[in-house]
């Protein structure tokens, strides 16, 4: 490293030695579907997309079929809602473990992270919309001597 002879050296140094920022690219397989793995919970979600019509299969169901709850399916739909990709997408979806709420949101978080390796430039309006980050809140084990968690058993003085 050469040594700074003057302030205008500073400068200089500083614009070289500024990271660039990462870039990020398309990643598809042979069959051109981009493929991501979602987490919530218990629940884990592989999540495969591909240019279509918008059709959502989850565990070889229809989505109206697998998540009933129109509650449910919305969760599933805003990340497709947040970029205006809503019929442009065929989605397939592997999901195991946990409960129904807890799927959707691994659902929502793989797919979330597919459209990302899909369209590098969307990356930016899912993370402000706060969907690439996966929701690390667990169930707390129980502990012994307790009812539940936390839930002690019910104090008697007599």
């Amino acid at each position: 490293m050469a040594t700074l002879q003057s302030l205008s050296d500073l400068g200089q140094n500083a614009e070289a030695a500024a990271p660039e920022a990462p870039k990020y690219v398309k990643k598809v397989d042979a069959q051109g579907r981009a493929y991501a793995t979602g987490k919530r919970k218990d629940a884990v979600a592989r999540v495969w997309i591909k240019p279509g019509s918008g059709k959502i299969v989850v565990n070889g169901r229809a989505l109206e079929v697998y998540f009933a709850r129109p509650v449910l399916r919305m969760i599933l739909k805003q990340p497709l809602g947040i970029v205006s990709r809503e019929d442009q997408y065929d989605i397939t979806v592997t999901v195991k473990g946990g409960g129904l709420s807890g799927q959707a949101g691994a659902v929502r978080h793989g797919v979330s992270k597919a459209l990302t390796y899909f369209e590098p430039e969307l990356r930016g309006a899912l993370k402000k919309g706060g969907f690439l980050t996966r929701d690390s809140r667990v169930v707390e084990r129980k502990k012994y001597g307790k009812k539940k968690a936390r839930r002690s058993f019910q104090f008697s003085k007599r």
